[in-house]
């Protein structure tokens, strides 16, 4: 026997999802995280599933991993102490970086501190040009200097990011060699050798998140690997990337912005998956954790890609898959600012010490201590039995609250829910109108430990379609680096004209670009491997500032097809913005490669039809809309397809629970997904 297994860590919860290589069915796993000792979450699972299940970890030979360990250190600025090493002339560049204010509706709104501040900043003397000739070789002194100035300031990593190194990084891999022979100890990273794109800040701010965070997924990478090893797993171990790939723990260690975003596309991959398998051609993923809810746009079963994210305060600019955090998690503290006002968020109670009804030390109460004090959850232990649901501890602590606001706890709780869906609300609907989406037209796919909790609440306020809630929506994103394929990106900037004298260079620039990826993909994870490449180019009219990707064929760069590359520009410029103007010069930025070889995907089972009457298990008494309902619990596994019943219920299941308000109705589908919509003919407070 051999298992496929995916692995997400969340601030609060570990998620495991194995695949049975026998008949590609599918089995899950719920654990506690363990922030204060990584790794040893993947003891527990692991130890657990062997006695549960009787899988051995021998007979695992294929491991992914998604995490959120680099967002995470970015978000709460726990990075390591870095220096930047630039161009002399060219120091401010964090400082400057695009002159935006983040919020240009808010009067407070104040532009980020960077992450490097400017006394950490260091000029090399070097100068390469626009065309990447060598003007001025690297001084040695100049660097040396650079070096001591580092060490006395106390940091323990160095980027290296000198002017248009994106046409040619010698004088970077010049510093960096110089740093290696002087002062090996500190890490170093050069923009040149992370993501070479044109743009000094964008550039700058890329490599520096990777330094920034290297360390400390360094650390936590060997503690992983020292897990598998200890527990005996043969195989080594996989990440899933920003880009909804996998990579090598080799390269993750050495690209940790490649993974910054690697648990959340890791959700995304999982919704994009049901979305194709069950014919959703319409959907938002709505992946809500511990600490914060992430929403992507996926059409006909394929996610959004772009690049720009912001990760905390800063962007990113790695491909990666679209995503957009909509703020509170099930972990959110409530709590009341100095005017007396409720507050719900940033910060979340995590896995440790947790919301206070989870008992596992937390004092502070949470927006999932506010649906336990509502009696929505806490009718059925969580997270296959980890968690037993506390609703006394939850009202004391949301008691305290309520006392100086002078209303009652279940008045609290409900306003604590609806501060958190506000938020939600806001930045999402922000989202679906970037995109041009009208929400009626659209499912809310609602996953993560908190998502099918709090979906529902959400999707009425958005008037959306409805709510699909998957089989096993607690561990979707372990289910979504298990159907990752292996992906990678690969850019060469070469800013030249398409016109006829650009043709020869390009059919070498094409042929190199390919050598560069398929000798990744023999390298990486063998030679065997079928494979499939994707090129495509950053495109502008001359004099434009930014530009638009324009999907390639192979066969136009190996025939030097400057023509076709051109029509292409036209077509998608004319379907971006309706217009294009065939007679102006267009230039090519960057040459792009994204390379992938397919991996197993497994079976969704189909449920058997119902032929007995949908069973209660129990009722309870839940305060939702400003009113007590008498309110029935099913139990998940007991649903077949086919089943039909109306709100408001609760559905309890191991791994989460769905939340279905009144004037919602619930039908079970042929894959055991929940459909949830409105009732014919209600609205939002019937």
């Amino acid at each position: 026997m051999s298992y496929r297994v995916g692995v997400d860590i969340g601030g609060s919860f570990t998620d495991f999802a194995l695949l049975d290589e026998r008949d590609n069915s599918i089995r899950t796993l719920k654990v506690l995280s363990r922030p204060d000792s990584p790794g040893s979450e993947i003891i527990t699972g692991l130890t657990r599933l062997q006695q549960r299940d009787g899988i051995a970890p021998q007979e695992i030979r294929y491991f992914t991993h998604g995490t959120t360990v680099g967002v995470n250190a970015v978000i709460q600025r726990k990075g390591v102490r870095l220096a930047l090493f630039a161009t002399e002339g060219f120091c401010d560049v964090l400082e400057l970086a695009r002159l935006k204010i983040p919020h240009i509706h808010d009067l407070f709104s104040r532009r980020p501190a960077p992450l490097i501040s400017r006394d950490r900043v260091f000029a090399v003397k070097e100068r390469t040009g626009s065309d990447g000739r060598i003007l001025k070789a690297v001084d040695h002194q100049s660097v040396l200097d650079a070096i001591a100035a580092a060490r006395a300031a106390g940091c323990a990593g160095i980027v290296v990011s000198l002017l248009h190194s994106y046409r040619n990084g010698e004088n970077e891999a010049r510093v960096k060699a110089i740093i290696a022979g002087e002062a090996p100890e500190l890490l170093t990273s050069c923009s040149a050798d992370i993501w070479p794109i044109i743009r000094e800040y964008e550039r700058t701010i890329t490599a520096t998140i990777n330094a920034y965070v290297q360390p400390k997924v360094i650390d936590y990478l060997a503690a992983f690997e020292q897990a598998l090893t200890a527990m005996g797993v043969p195989v080594p171990p996989r990440i899933t990337k920003s880009n909804g790939g996998v990579m090598s723990v080799s390269q993750a260690k050495e690209e940790c912005v490649q993974m910054v975003l690697s648990g959340t596309a890791s959700g995304v991959i999982g919704a994009s998956y049901i979305a194709e398998s069950c014919g959703f051609d319409k959907l938002l993923s709505l992946d809500i954790g511990g600490t914060s809810a992430d929403v992507a746009v996926i059409i006909n079963g394929k996610p959004e890609y772009g690049s720009g994210e912001i990760i905390g305060d800063f962007p990113i600019f790695i491909p990666s898959v679209s995503v957009t955090s909509v703020g509170q998690g099930g972990g959110s503290i409530a709590w009341l600012d100095s005017l007396g006002v409720l507050q719900v968020g940033p910060d979340s109670a995590g896995s440790l010490p947790g919301p206070v009804c989870f008992q596992r030390g937390g004092t502070q109460p949470t927006a999932t201590d506010a649906f336990a004090v509502c009696g929505l959850i806490g009718h059925g232990d969580l997270g296959y039995q980890a968690v037993q649901v506390d609703v006394a501890a939850a009202r004391a602590a949301v008691a305290k609250l309520a006392q100086p606001l002078a209303i009652g706890i279940e008045e609290t709780s409900e306003t604590i829910i609806a501060l958190a869906i506000s938020s939600m609300y806001s930045d999402t609907s922000g989202l679906l109108s970037r995109f041009g989406i009208d929400p009626r037209e659209f499912w809310l796919l609602a996953f993560g430990g908190a998502g099918p909790m709090m979906g529902c609440f959400l999707a009425r306020e958005l008037n959306m379609k409805g709510v699909v809630v998957p089989p096993t929506p607690g561990v979707l994103s372990a289910l979504g680096g298990l159907v990752a394929d292996i992906k990678n990106d690969f850019i060469r900037t070469l800013y030249a004209d398409i016109d006829a004298a650009l043709a020869l260079s390009l059919i070498d620039h094409g042929a190199a670009l390919r050598a560069e990826g398929e000798g990744w993909l023999d390298r990486e994870h063998g030679a065997q491997l079928p494979r499939t490449l994707q090129f495509s180019a950053d495109m502008r009219y001359r004099g434009q500032s930014f530009e638009i990707e324009v999907p390639l064929r192979q066969q136009w760069l190996e025939q030097g097809d400057v023509q076709a590359m051109r029509a292409a520009f036209d077509a998608r410029h004319t379907q971006l913005f309706g217009h294009c103007d065939a007679s102006a010069p267009v230039q090519i930025i960057t040459l792009r490669l994204v390379l992938s070889s397919p991996t197993p995907k497994p079976r969704l089972n189909r449920l058997p039809d119902a032929d007995q009457p949908v069973v209660v298990v129990k009722q309870v008494q839940s305060w939702i809309d400003g009113q007590w309902w008498s309110v029935d619990v099913v139990k998940r596994d007991s649903l077949r397809a086919g089943h039909h019943f109306a709100g408001p219920v609760i559905v309890a299941q191991d791994d989460c629970t769905t939340c279905v308000p009144p004037a919602m109705q619930v039908r079970v589908d042929g894959f055991g997904n929940l459909l949830i919509t409105p009732l014919p003919g209600a609205h939002h407070g019937d």
